[in-house]
């Protein structure tokens, strides 16, 4: 294992709490090295951190150990299945829509002038 990817797992199975669970598959092409980082969904928001903080933190790190190494690291997080986005889609289904009108229809027909 290279040495940005044994960072990464350092890293990661230190934040989760499912560390079994943790993948990282790793591939180089022209544009530098790809970590694809592959978490138990239970851990996501741990891995991706408040406003995403955590995981630009991880990508910072990351570019820093690719320059000591001479090369470009980037990291995709990979959507767990089951993962929350269907339920988010779900719960904003629910909702009910709210009216986008600034006016009511009294106040409309009143500006009409009619």
């Amino acid at each position: 294992m290279e040495a940005d990817a044994m960072f990464l797992d350092y890293v990661i199975k230190g934040l989760v709490d499912n560390p079994n669970d943790v993948k990282i598959k790793r591939t180089v092409d022209e544009m530098g090295v790809l970590l694809t980082l592959d978490v138990n969904a239970a851990d996501m928001g741990k891995v991706i951190g408040r406003m995403g903080n955590t995981a630009k933190a991880i990508r910072t790190l990351l570019r820093v150990v690719g320059m000591k190494n001479n090369s470009r690291v980037n990291l995709k997080i990979s959507e767990p299945e089951g993962g929350l986005r269907p339920e988010m889609r779900a719960a904003d289904a629910a909702k009910p829509a709210e009216s986008k009108a600034s006016k009511t229809v009294d106040e409309a027909m009143a500006g009409l002038g009619l």
